[in-house]
């Protein structure tokens, strides 16, 4: 996997745990319905429950945001390992072809090495006359 990809999957992986930790803490803080509270603190502004609702909204897009992130960082690793795969099987095949080619050149050679060590007779001088 690629750096970058661990990355991106680490980042989505912490965006995603911090909206369930501010989600968890706005749920578990909050008993009137009118006021917003996280980890232990009034919210201001916040007078109204759809106030809360939209609180709520916020943290469940940042959430989905985050997931996103992990996912495609994720995908983008996947697809790294499958292209190295790919390369790496296509680097031993060529190297397969080559040792092929090799070993046709060598045969070649020796055939020709043979064919020059064959005894040779003289040319016959032919009188000119």
């Amino acid at each position: 996997m690629g750096e970058e990809s661990l990355h991106m999957i680490f980042l989505g992986l912490v965006i995603a745990l911090a909206a369930v930790v501010v989600g968890a803490a706005v749920v578990m803080d909050n008993t009137d319905g009118t006021q917003l509270a996280v980890f232990g603190d009034s919210v201001p502004g916040v007078t109204a429950q759809w106030h809360v609702f939209m609180a709520g909204a916020v943290v469940a897009i940042v959430f989905m945001a985050g997931t996103a992130v992990a996912a495609l960082g994720f995908k983008r690793a996947m697809g790294m390992r499958r292209e190295l795969r790919d390369l790496r099987d296509e680097h031993e095949e060529s190297l397969q072809t080559l040792e092929l080619e090799r070993r046709k050149l060598q045969q070649a050679l020796a055939q020709a090495r043979r064919g020059l060590e064959e005894p040779t007779v003289p040319a016959q001088r032919v009188p000119q006359g």
